[in-house]
């Protein structure tokens, strides 16, 4: 059984900002996949289906992000998971726009998504499939940046990024994670 998160805020108005690469990513998930996310428990949205014999969840947490980890937690307790089960998706301030990083690994970085999950699992080592947004340009706030829309310039881009962030977590359901990063990096 794998786990697949997408960490964004839930909201119409935050829909195509870039704190939500990741949602953005577990959705083409789940219609690559064919798995429908239309379950609403563990404080988020959810979908359950099978991938060559392999029971395969994809969770995009409701908590907002800076509480992503409870969402996560009451999943991975309910379905009995391992952290070595677990891949989470998220935007990265420090890969361009367009690329993908994927890691087994890591701090938190500043992202306060990451935090609340290392908070609630209690380890950092859990694979993670980064989604460059960039960096804001000199004199802009962190936090404005990241929840405004992508620029039209940006849009081929992160819709690239996003279809492989997407490609690398589904070939983990076949591979190792040390095949997919050797593969997608």
């Amino acid at each position: 059984m794998k786990l697949i998160v997408g960490l964004g805020n839930p909201g119409k108005q935050y829909e195509k900002t870039r704190h939500n690469a990741g949602f953005m990513a577990v959705d083409e998930c789940a219609r690559t996949l064919g798995i429908d996310m239309n379950q609403l428990k563990f404080k988020g949205m959810y979908g359950v289906g099978h991938v060559k014999g392999e029971k395969v969840i994809l969770l995009k947490p409701l908590t907002y992000m800076n509480l992503s980890g409870e969402s996560i937690i009451q999943v991975m307790q309910f379905f009995k998971l391992e952290t070595d089960q677990l891949v989470v998706i998220y935007d990265d301030l420090d890969t361009a726009v367009g690329q993908i990083r994927v890691r087994m690994k890591g701090s938190a970085g500043g992202h306060n998504g990451i935090k609340s999950i290392i908070q609630h699992l209690g380890t950092e080592e859990f694979y993670r499939i980064r989604v460059g947004i960039g960096r804001p340009p000199a004199g802009r706030k962190v936090v404005d940046y990241v929840l405004e829309p992508f620029h039209q310039e940006e849009e081929g881009d992160i819709q690239s990024a996003v279809k492989k962030a997407s490609e690398a977590a589904n070939s983990w359901l076949e591979d190792s994670f040390v095949q997919v990063m050797n593969r997608f990096n």
